[in-house]
């Protein structure tokens, strides 16, 4: 799956409407107070790529200093020819600064604890993980 690209009839459009709701997204945190909100959802192919499966989301954070923190996950990557679905997901990651310790918190749905992979090099983490049906990759840049 890897490398193909999300043409016409793939629903991008469901995307491109998700990225575009985050001001409203915004204003919603904004009226109700939250500090946190996450959005997800999934792209399947139609005819030849029927088999194709993207899953894309993003979360939207509050912090301490009042601006907005967008990180997105998922396995569509933005490519040269535009949007492309990958085999490796990217894992939505939270990094805490707790003075005596990091505390990295990695959301790796159908994947066992045994199965996860991390890898400390200076001040990057790398945290991959595989189960039966999914595979997961990220590099972190911690803040110490």
């Amino acid at each position: 799956m890897k490398g193909r690209k999300g043409g016409s009839g793939f629903g991008l459009g469901d995307l491109v409407r998700g990225i575009g709701d985050l001001i409203e997204l915004l204003k919603e945190m904004e009226t109700e107070g939250k500090t946190e909100v996450t959005r997800t959802g999934e792209l399947t192919g139609r005819g030849r790529l029927k088999d194709l499966r993207g899953v894309y989301g993003f979360s939207v954070k509050v912090g301490l200093g009042g601006g907005p923190t967008v990180e997105t996950f998922g396995n569509i990557k933005k490519g040269e020819e535009g949007p492309m679905v990958e085999e490796v997901m990217e894992p939505l990651v939270d990094v805490f600064d707790e003075k005596e310790a990091i505390r990295v918190i990695a959301e790796v749905p159908g994947v066992e604890a045994g199965d996860v992979r991390v890898e400390l090099k200076d001040d990057i983490l790398t945290i991959s993980a595989e189960g039966k049906d999914r595979k997961y990759n990220k590099e972190i840049l911690l803040p110490a």
